[in-house]
């Protein structure tokens, strides 16, 4: 199964990345409007916006070796390294994502030190290249839902992780089945499944899931929030570029797998919006 869905996490990215950042910027995720959600901004500076909130609600204020898994085509790991000064790895399973953010990296004069201050590569998550206790801080900013084995990324990350570092993850959840509302409905499962086909995801889980299992893999002194209010303005924002005349246009030469994301712009921001779809924070110290 990994395998199949690793071809279409990559074919969906290798085709949709270029437009993605033609249309809405190097920064592939949602953006922060504050607590309630009411905040008015400009979009790429609400995605700027939710890095520096994520950061500054896990207390993180330094980092000398970062993995970013996930890493799109850069915009997270860039900012981090700059911020930081520190050095970023980041992974993906689309090349196209990889040779991007490296010629992002090389704009920014950010990879020509020996080692490179920011390097990107195409690895899986739940197996990667590196040795133990390589990474003082692992960044996962909405690549979570991708991954087919939640416990195995979990683990992965714990093992990377230098004693003392932190995880620190955003990722789409569903709402939690242990509350009044009960297990997901029939109907919520179809939404989900239709979200799940569309942008190569193989499960979501609740984030008091995502607590557990870190809990499990060793992890201690975790945090978790509910940051779906903060959020999900951005998909109206989306949504709103995506009927202009340009991104009409991207849209129709992008490709089947694409335009199918599109369509599925609706169904997110209806998830979100209804409580089904949640988005989760999760904090965790090795």
């Amino acid at each position: 199964m990994a395998n199949a869905l690793y071809q279409r996490i990559q074919t969906f990215y290798d085709d949709s990345s270029g437009l993605w950042e033609q249309i809405w910027g190097e920064h592939m995720h949602h953006g922060f409007y504050g607590p309630d959600g009411r905040q008015r901004k400009n979009r790429s500076q609400a995605q700027i916006d939710l890095i520096d909130e994520c950061l500054s609600w896990a207390g993180i204020d330094q980092a000398s070796d970062i993995l970013d898994c996930g890493c799109g085509i850069g915009g997270s790991a860039l900012e981090l390294a700059v911020r930081y000064k520190a050095r970023v790895t980041g992974i993906t399973l689309s090349p196209v994502q990889a040779r991007r953010a490296t010629e992002r990296a090389a704009a920014a004069s950010l990879n020509g030190d020996s080692p490179p201050r920011a390097q990107f590569e195409v690895a899986d998550a739940l197996q990667t290249p590196f040795a133990d206790q390589s990474f003082d801080l692992v960044w996962s900013m909405e690549s979570g839902e991708h991954m087919p084995d939640k416990v195995a990324f979990l683990q992965e990350c714990y093992r990377v992780l230098k004693p003392g570092g932190k995880l620190l993850m955003a990722t789409w959840c569903h709402r939690p089945t242990d509350s009044l509302a009960g297990p997901l409905t029939w109907l919520e499962q179809q939404q989900l499944n239709w979200i799940y086909r569309v942008y190569g995801l193989p499960y979501v889980i609740a984030l008091p899931d995502y607590e557990a299992i870190a809990q499990s893999c060793g992890f201690g002194h975790l945090r978790s929030a509910d940051w779906s209010l903060a959020v999900a303005p951005f998909w109206d924002e989306v949504i709103a570029s995506a009927l202009t005349p340009e991104g009409l246009a991207g849209l129709a030469q992008a490709g089947p797998g694409t335009l199918q994301g599109a369509l599925a712009l609706g169904p997110m921001r209806q998830g979100l919006y209804s409580g089904l779809i949640r988005y989760g924070l999760l904090c965790a110290e090795r």
